[in-house]
C-alpha cells in the first residue's frame, strides 16, 4: 500500500486532507508543526527517517501575507527553504513531491483565466516566497505537481468566511474590497483534488505525463464584496456591504487584483469536474 506524507495537519487542507484519506486506498501520516518545526532543518530531515513514504504533500506555509512584509526571512524558511530541503529529501527517497502554491505568484494577467504557462510576476514577500518555493520544487525533483490555489477557506479555519459571519452578526454594514477578482476555494475540494492526482499517479504507466503545475480553485468569478454578500444571503444575515478599492482599503502587502485561474488543465488531464464556487460555499455553510 503506497503511502502518503503531509504536513499543514492543523490548517485548512490539511484536516481536509485528514477528513478524506480514510476513504482511499493509501496510508495516510500527517505531521503537525508540533512534529516537525518547519525553520530546523535536523527537524525536518528525521520525518523522513522516521516515516518511509512514496509521496509527500507540502502543505504547510506561512500564510499571514501581510506580516510576511516584516518576517521576511521567517516567510522565506516556510515557503522556500523547507521547501528545497523537502524537495531535496523527496529525491533522495524516490518520492513524489506536491507543492500547494498560491494565485499571488502570478500578477500579470487580467480580464482572462490565467493559464500555467502564463508569466509570473510576483510582488510582496509572500508571493515571492512561494514564488522561490515552487522554482526550488522544479529544480530539484522532476517528479512534481505545483498546485496554484486561491482564496481558500473551510468550516472551521481563520479565513473570510468566517470572519464575514462574525463581523456581518456584530454590524450592520461593513466596506469590502470590490477590485480583486478571483475564485473562493473549499479545502475539502482542495484535498480531493491532490487525492485525485496522487490516485492517478499511482496507476499510470506513464507518471511522468501527469508531473507538472496546475491550477485549481473552484468554478466562478467574484470579488470580495461579492463573496461576502453570498455568504450573507446564505447566513440570512442582514447587513449592508459598501464597496470599496483595494487602494482604499489599504493593506501593507499588494495583492492581485485578477486572480481568475483557468483550470481546464487540471480537469481535462485529470479527467475531472469542479464545483462551483458558489455550490461549494452552500455546503460549507450547511454543516
Amino acid at each position: 500500500m503506497p503511502t502518503v506524507l503531509y504536513n499543514g495537519t492543523t490548517g485548512q487542507v490539511g484536516r481536509a486532507i485528514q477528513e478524506l484519506s480514510s476513504d482511499h486506498q493509501f496510508e495516510w501520516i500527517g505531521i503537525s508543526s508540533a512534529d516537525c518545526d518547519l525553520t530546523d532543518a535536523d527537524a525536518i530531515k528525521s520525518i523522513f527517517e522516521k516515516h518511509k513514504a512514496d509521496y509527500f504533500i507540502q502543505v504547510a506555509a506561512y500564510t499571514t501575507v501581510d506580516k510576511a512584509e516584516e518576517e521576511q526571512d521567517l516567510a522565506y524558511a516556510i515557503n522556500s527553504e523547507s521547501t528545497k530541503q523537502i524537495a531535496q529529501l523527496c529525491k533522495e527517497n524516490g518520492m513524489t513531491m506536491l507543492y500547494v502554491s498560491s494565485d499571488y505568484v502570478y500578477h500579470s494577467v487580467v480580464d482572462q483565466p490565467i493559464k500555467e504557462s502564463d508569466p509570473c510576476t510576483p510582488q510582496g514577500i509572500y508571493a515571492k516566497s512561494k514564488y522561490q518555493g515552487e522554482e526550488n520544487v522544479r529544480a530539484t525533483i522532476p517528479e512534481h505537481i505545483i498546485m496554484r490555489t486561491s482564496w481558500v477557506y473551510d468550516k472551521d479555519g481563520h479565513n473570510f468566511v468566517n470572519s464575514m459571519i462574525r463581523l456581518g452578526q456584530a454590524r450592520e454594514s461593513l466596506t469590502i474590497v470590490a477590485d480583486q477578482y478571483g475564485a473562493p476555494t473549499y479545502a475539502p475540494d482542495i484535498a480531493e483534488a491532490l487525492i485525485t492526482m496522487i490516485t492517478q499517479i499511482e496507476a499510470s504507466t506513464q507518471k511522468s505525463d501527469l508531473y507538472g503545475t496546475y491550477n485549481f480553485t473552484n468554478g466562478g468569478v467574484t470579488h470580495w464584496a461579492g463573496f461576502a454578500k453570498e455568504i450573507f444571503n446564505i447566513k440570512e444575515i442582514e447587513c449592508t456591504v459598501s464597496e470599496i478599492t483595494t487602494e482604499q482599503f489599504g493593506a501593507p502587502a499588494p495583492r492581485p487584483k485578477w486572480s481568475v485561474l483557468s483550470t481546464e488543465k487540471y480537469q481535462t488531464t485529470f479527467n475531472k469536474s469542479i464545483r462551483s464556487w458558489q455550490e461549494c460555499l452552500r455546503d460549507c455553510l450547511s454543516i
